[in-house]
């Protein structure tokens, strides 16, 4: 059963980035985002001046003199967001968690496909697949992946991208838009992440923490992973540790964004302490430009 807290942190969220849809995203969404292609809607006389390649021979054999067939752009698209849940998403050393960071995100990336009457699909993630949400229309699904994001609670802990990419890969048969929320603390995903980078539109949307490049110099600290459960005492004060800690976090990084860049693939990084209003934004004048 639903609470009255998440139901009024939903509609809050829904408030807040409904918003900034509004003023922001609506219009470099539409031209960000294209249709998958043309699609055949009819076929007419042939009139001079039509490419010859677009003739309809069996028609133009039926009738006797030449009929082209005619072609629209199909605009309607399919969204998909893949959404991480794993245990490093529940930290926050802001106002906000990764997890609440990732429901707005998400909300926006709904909000704004609904707008441009898309439809709109969720896959949860650990390391395993927690819930697939087929895509639909309409504001009350919207609603409901908000809330699902927001307050499904997850099996697992840890994080498995390429087995994410995989069933979205195998699930999702048409070329679709999919958003890649996590915080990418991973590896192994490389070759999924090609093969899926050529059938769909794939963004990667990497969620970091301040806390995550400034650990307190406080001694002697009692830690708990997140994703493993693993307990250990880290002494934050020795450079050494300092200095592997962050080794360890710019290697990772450094992973994901050759990943990206070698597969062509754009990629956003949100900072949870900052707005994520600009980085994206950035993003969409990026892709415009590109396109």
């Amino acid at each position: 059963m639903l609470t009255r807290e998440i139901l009024k942190q939903v509609k809050q969220i829904e408030i807040r980035t409904r918003g900034v849809v509004n003023e922001v995203f609506s219009g470099e969404y539409h031209s960000v985002f294209k249709g998958r292609g043309m699609e055949f809607a009819e076929v007419r006389e042939y009139m001079v001046g039509d490419d010859i390649r677009s003739i309809d021979w069996n028609v133009t054999a039926r009738f006797g003199h030449p009929y082209v067939k005619v072609f629209e752009e199909e605009r309607e698209l399919t969204v998909m967001l893949l959404v991480d849940l794993s245990g490093s998403l529940v930290f926050g050393s802001v106002e906000k968690t990764k997890q609440r960071i990732a429901a707005e995100l998400t909300s926006i990336l709904a909000f704004s496909a609904m707008k441009n009457n898309d439809k709109v699909g969720l896959i949860l993630f650990t390391d395993t697949i927690e819930k697939f949400v087929p895509p639909r229309k309409g504001r009350s699904h919207v609603l409901r992946i908000i809330r699902d994001v927001l307050s499904f609670e997850p099996r697992g802990n840890q994080t498995d991208l390429r087995s994410a990419l995989e069933y979205f890969h195998h699930t999702i048969k048409k070329k679709s838009i999919a958003f890649l929320i996590s915080d990418f603390i991973d590896k192994g995903y490389d070759r999924i992440l090609n093969i899926a980078g050529r059938k769909h539109d794939l963004v990667g949307i990497a969620l970091h923490d301040p806390r995550e490049r400034d650990l307190p110099k406080a001694g002697l600290i009692k830690f708990r992973d997140a994703e493993t459960g693993k307990i250990r005492f880290i002494d934050t004060s020795n450079k050494e540790v300092r200095d592997k800690f962050y080794s360890a976090l710019s290697d990772n990084e450094n992973y994901r964004k050759d990943l990206f860049l070698k597969a062509g693939l754009d990629s956003i990084k949100i900072d949870i302490g900052q707005s994520y209003v600009k980085p994206l934004v950035n993003f969409f004048k990026a892709r415009e430009k590109k396109y």
